[in-house]
């Protein structure tokens, strides 16, 4: 699936889809029986490859490495948050590929004990994370977890790549962010209040309506298609 065939569907266990960019690749494939997206994003200058969660699987994530590499580099694995159906695989394809393992700072602890593996790269809001040429910016959306982050790549002002644009931004949200609403806040008033502020705030007053969205489970989204809703969302309360 080029890029400017995306839809960003694909089946659990089945073949991973494919968006390229005029800098980047980005593959998605689901696996296990929750329907976990994994993301790998792989600079075209360089090769240098980053993992956007690691559920389960470890046989077909690594097999999704070596799909963006022949050698099968990877050089950092990025946990969006702590709950355990995002990280089960960790340990396995770190110990395989050797890449270094970031997480958001106040779900690090949780991430190494549940791992037991050391985060190398605690990240904060704000914070930018280079891989090879390319650089994703750390968006901390508190509330599913306390540490629970996005990670936004924006493409260039020049493209030439027939499904690219100009300025466009590729958010991997976890589990902070779906097409329909918030990730879930277990009826915390406090924590839903403090994720739709952090969303609100930091992605949606940020961001074009243009932004892909790759969440952590199921389909992809639009900024641009969840903007209305953002009312709803809030007198709901999940």
């Amino acid at each position: 699936m080029s890029g400017l065939g995306w839809t960003g569907r694909v089946e659990p266990g089945g073949p991973s889809a494919v968006r390229v960019l005029d800098e980047a690749e980005i593959r998605k494939a689901s696996v296990g029986p929750m329907d976990n997206d994994a993301y790998l994003v792989t600079c075209r200058r360089t090769g240098a490859q980053l993992l956007v969660d690691a559920p389960t699987d470890p046989d077909r994530l690594l097999s999704l490495v070596r799909e963006g590499s022949a050698s099968a580099r990877l050089d950092v694995v990025v946990v969006t948050h702590q709950h355990r159906d995002h990280l089960g695989a960790v340990a396995s394809v770190l110990a395989v590929t050797g890449a270094r393992l970031a997480a958001g700072a106040p779900d690090a602890e949780a991430v190494e004990k549940a791992t037991g593996h050391a985060v190398d790269t605690r990240l904060l809001h704000r914070d930018r994370l280079a891989v090879g040429r390319l650089v994703l910016d750390v968006v901390a959306l508190r509330g599913h977890t306390p540490g629970s982050v996005a990670l936004a790549l924006t493409e260039p002002d020049d493209v030439s790549v027939p499904g690219a644009a100009p300025g466009r931004v590729h958010l991997f949200t976890g589990d902070s962010l779906f097409p329909g609403g918030v990730g879930s806040t277990q009826g915390d008033p406090h924590r839903f209040t403090q994720l739709l502020d952090d969303v609100t705030t930091r992605v949606f007053d940020r961001y074009r309506d243009d932004t892909w969205v790759y969440p952590g489970h199921g389909d992809d989204t639009t900024l641009g298609e969840q903007r209305p809703h953002l009312a709803e969302w809030a007198a709901r309360g999940w």
